[in-house]
């Protein structure tokens, strides 16, 4: 292993970053430096090795045959890296990192986290909010919960939960809504002008979809489900971004009917946190805290 002397890491994990990204930017975002600067690094890496390894084109950077070879290989030994260090830091204690979409951590999450720190202080967590689907074979991350309606992301992801929709809207419009057909009488709140949930909400219910009243556009679910609670119409939520609202009294469900949606909700475990104990009992509480979200409201 001499040879390892000659290079830095940072050097192969350029390389590795570079080959399995496919673009300077996205693997400059990983690393957390520059596309120049990291240019830079790749350009020493080659220097180091005697070797081109990706060819420079107008369309951006394409890995040579000998990089195409080992590229796979280089993949794998970041990702035993990456275990090892994980073995070495559970060892001082139990740690875990997670990676959720930033609407789930700040609606449902963080505000039943102190439960499960309180039960399980020997447990440090850390939360990163990030809407990119991180690739949990090459980072740190542990553990990754994400919604997608095409399957698992990852082959070793584990179904949570099905994401299913209501409408809501502030307590006083719901006081004049008695059947589906009122929320029509009110704005309907769009995420981006999109109308999520509301074919497969009315088609669950055997109303036939309709054309739906104009309303105001917000740039995501969280700022819509604000605008529902001051009363600026009716917006068709999900149960994790609501249920706490609902609870509290700031929104209200004038009709009972939750659709199942095509969207699930997935838990991804990294290959190097699998044996990592932290890891079932983080999923036991999610898991509890879940069936308890979902059953306050008689839909578990």
């Amino acid at each position: 292993m001499h040879n390892l002397n000659s290079i830095p890491l940072s050097a192969l994990r350029t390389i590795e970053a570079i080959a399995r990204h496919g673009t300077l930017r996205a693997a400059a975002e990983e690393l957390g430096v520059t596309s120049g600067a990291l240019s830079q690094r790749l350009g020493k890496a080659e220097e180091i090795l005697g070797q081109v390894l990706f060819h420079r084109t107008s369309k951006g950077l394409h890995p040579t045959e000998i990089c195409t070879r080992i590229a796979p290989r280089l993949s794998a030994a970041m990702a035993e890296l990456s275990a090892v260090l994980s073995e070495v830091r559970n060892r001082q204690g139990d740690a875990l990192t997670l990676t959720v979409a930033p609407i789930f951590a700040s609606r449902w999450l963080i505000w039943r986290l102190r439960r499960f720190n309180d039960t399980n202080p020997h447990i440090r967590l850390s939360v990163i909010p990030t809407a990119d689907v991180i690739d949990l074979n090459t980072s740190d991350v542990d553990i990754g919960i994400r919604v997608s309606e095409s399957g698992p992301l990852g082959e070793d992801a584990t179904p949570l939960l099905v994401q299913r929709v209501f409408p809501v809207c502030a307590p006083e419009i719901a006081a004049q809504i008695r059947a589906p057909e009122d929320l029509f009488r009110f704005p309907v709140i769009r995420e981006d002008a999109r109308l999520y949930g509301w074919a497969p909400w009315l088609a669950q219910i055997g109303l036939a979809e309709q054309e739906i009243p104009a309303g105001p556009t917000f740039a995501d679910s969280s700022l819509c489900l604000d605008a529902a609670m001051t009363g600026q119409g009716v917006f068709m939520a999900w149960e994790t971004l609501a249920c706490d609202a609902l609870e509290r009294g700031q929104v209200a469900a004038p009709l009972a009917h939750r659709a199942d949606t095509r969207a699930t909700y997935w838990f991804a475990v990294a290959p190097h946190a699998a044996r990592n104990p932290a890891v079932k009992v983080f999923r036991a509480w999610l898991e509890a805290e879940l069936a308890c979200s979902m059953a306050f409201w008689g839909q578990s």
